[in-house]
């Protein structure tokens, strides 16, 4: 046998064991089983989702939305300052792959026609030292502008772009697991001239106050779950 194929048979395989050693073994779930749609209130503060629940979104069966996600939770919450609505739209996926990842509203509003006309990184303060990594998205389309705030958590990583995402994706197979993702949007169209993204912060850091713990861990993860329950209870 010659040397080139000695050495071609032993790269392939330190290939295989190298994926091997990747390959998921386990999954992490921070939902742990449960359903978003219990977890989010449905009312807090002086929000309150209209008709009292969730909006019925049709299910595709075998559509990319079908396979990507085990639950999707929408509803428009309205203020009693008669303000826009909001619209909230939280979407759970069991298992984060290479084949079956959460896709960012960048890309989806992008696929139906509208232009993203604002996009930056701005995270949610939801007390002293807790923030949540987010975006906001301004997304036009005709006579349309919708603005919006959304943050993505991938197990306990919540990576606020794309290359993050896929960073994070790796780093759970190399720790041997395949995580659970969550993608949380808030939205509203815009009513004026400009966006009114103090009003989108108040609602996010609202419903994450009224949020019950386990809810909080499946939204943004374990820390910043117990660092909200610590706050709660010296408040």
């Amino acid at each position: 046998m010659r040397r080139r194929d000695v050495m071609f048979g032993l790269g392939c395989v330190a290939a295989l064991a190298g994926a091997e050693t990747l390959r998921p073994r386990r999954l992490l779930s921070l939902a742990g089983g449960r359903k978003i749609t219990t977890m989010v209130p449905t009312a807090f503060g002086t929000w309150a989702a209209e008709g009292g629940g969730d909006i019925v979104l049709p299910k595709v069966p075998g559509s990319l939305a079908d396979t990507l996600y085990n639950e999707t939770v929408a509803r428009t919450y309205r203020n009693t300052d008669g303000g826009a609505p909001i619209m909230l739209l939280i979407a759970h996926g069991d298992s984060q792959s290479d084949l079956l990842q959460l896709h960012r509203p960048e890309v989806c509003y992008r696929a139906v026609g509208f232009a993203i006309t604002e996009h930056r990184f701005d995270p949610v303060t939801l007390g002293s030292g807790i923030t949540i990594p987010s975006v906001e998205l301004t997304a036009t389309a005709g006579g349309r502008t919708e603005d919006m705030l959304y943050w993505t958590r991938l197990g306990e990583y919540l990576p606020i772009t794309a290359g993050e995402q896929r960073r994070d994706r790796l780093a759970a197979a190399m720790d041997g697991y395949v995580a659970d993702g969550v993608l949380v949007r808030a939205s509203m169209v815009r009513e004026g001239e400009n966006a009114d993204w103090a009003r989108l912060n108040t609602f996010i850091v609202d419903m994450m106050k009224a949020t019950p713990s386990n809810g909080r861990i499946a939204l943004v993860g374990t820390e910043r779950a117990k660092a909200l329950n610590r706050l709660a209870r010296v408040a």
